[in-house]
């Protein structure tokens, strides 16, 4: 299969994905779809793990050593309004965020070692459900993916609106930041909006929460340190002429590490319960973790750098990209194993394809980087399972 062969090929699978998107563990029909393919080239295949999520696994030679390549295989809950002949069938469903295009690249990967046998050891592709909340990768592993298949090294790749099409980025470290949400409830009394002080007003009282929080990040972590504190939503039982008696504020919180996440909780804590107690309301505050940080390691990040500039050249490569308040549910297996997680660039703004920003209700995966993508993953395999 020649180059212009397998896009042709990656096209089609891609398409096909875009067309019939299914969201985080609904996956049924994606994995039966991916289990086809690779069943069809002659890769082992186990179903199941994760709710949804399966892997392949591939043998080359007598070599002991277990690598994994992960793709995300869910979609996001959104209607496309783009015009592409492949658009998604499913209302409240799309490939938002290139998921489809990973898909598509590490079955291309799967294919071209299938294919080539240029390695020695044992490559499993490993299919993640429900990245998108962040549950997948957790699903997987307690279902035994990294033990049962022995899997010592991980690595992963998200595609890059803003990042010029077929270029790779990546960093020692940590390179996307964890996600941690929050919900302050605060009841205080409502009462008739022409007699303000009968109340206990909960909507002054969340403006002020609102606010003092933004000082947390300015006044309490190292401005070395990156750390955002984000409110996103705010929902009352108030209407036009009475004051609500309740309020909830949703948000989340990114950084990169376990000592920041503390001490963004407590403060968190301390200003919400204290700024209540002030106005004589009460307050609930819940804290939870849902992402954790995706920290590279050194070694990984070395050979995913070789692999890159080997695929598309020294110059396309960065090996120490800015870091990214962004998550991303495959932090948490480099919390087990090492690993190496890269952007691949979807396109910039002097190319119309890629340039849509992710989760956007227009966006589309670029086609030109899918075999980019799927040679990057093949060259690590060939270059860390060496025959």
């Amino acid at each position: 299969m020649n180059q212009e062969q397998l896009k042709q090929q990656l096209m089609a699978w891609r398409h096909h994905l875009h067309a019939h998107p299914e969201s985080a563990f609904e996956e049924v029909k994606t994995s039966a779809f991916i289990a086809q393919q690779l069943e069809k080239m002659g890769i082992e295949v186990h179903r199941n793990l994760g709710k949804t999520g399966l892997v392949g696994v591939l043998k080359c030679g007598e070599g002991k050593g277990v690598i994994g390549i992960r793709a995300d295989i869910d979609c996001i809950q959104l209607t496309e309004q783009g015009e592409h002949t492949y658009r998604s069938t499913t209302p409240e469903r799309m490939h938002g965020c290139g998921h489809d295009g990973h898909t598509s690249i590490a079955l291309g990967a799967a294919q071209l070692l299938a294919q080539r046998k240029n390695f020695n050891g044992t490559v499993c592709f490993v299919f993640q459900p429900a990245e998108e909340p962040g549950y997948g990768a957790n699903a997987m592993m307690v279902d035994g993916v990294l033990t049962r298949f022995g899997i010592e090294e991980i690595y992963g790749l998200h595609n890059m609106p803003g990042m010029k099409a077929g270029t790779i980025a990546t960093r020692v470290g940590g390179i996307m930041a964890s996600e941690d949400n929050f919900v302050i409830r605060i009841q205080g009394q409502g009462s008739h909006a022409a007699r303000p002080h009968m109340s206990k007003d909960p909507l002054v009282i969340a403006a002020e929460i609102i606010l003092t929080l933004q000082t947390i990040v300015s006044r309490n972590v190292d401005p070395n340190v990156p750390a955002v504190i984000s409110c996103t939503e705010l929902h009352t039982d108030g209407i036009r002429n009475a004051i609500p008696g309740h309020v909830e504020i949703k948000g989340d919180t990114r950084s990169y590490s376990p000592q920041v996440q503390a001490l963004l909780e407590e403060r968190m804590r301390t200003i919400c319960e204290g700024i209540c107690a002030m106005h004589g309301a009460q307050c609930e505050f819940s804290y939870t973790h849902e992402f954790a940080p995706t920290v590279n390691h050194e070694v990984c990040v070395d050979v995913a750098v070789n692999a890159a500039k080997n695929v598309v050249g020294e110059e396309n490569v960065d090996g120490n990209v800015q870091q990214m308040m962004i998550s991303e549910d495959f932090g948490a297996f480099l919390q087990h194993i090492p690993g190496c997680f890269i952007f691949l660039g979807n396109g910039d703004d002097s190319d119309a394809k890629g340039a849509t920003p992710l989760h956007n209700a227009c966006y589309d995966f670029n086609d030109d980087i899918l075999v980019t993508g799927a040679e990057y993953f093949a060259e690590v395999i060939r270059t860390r399972l060496p025959l």
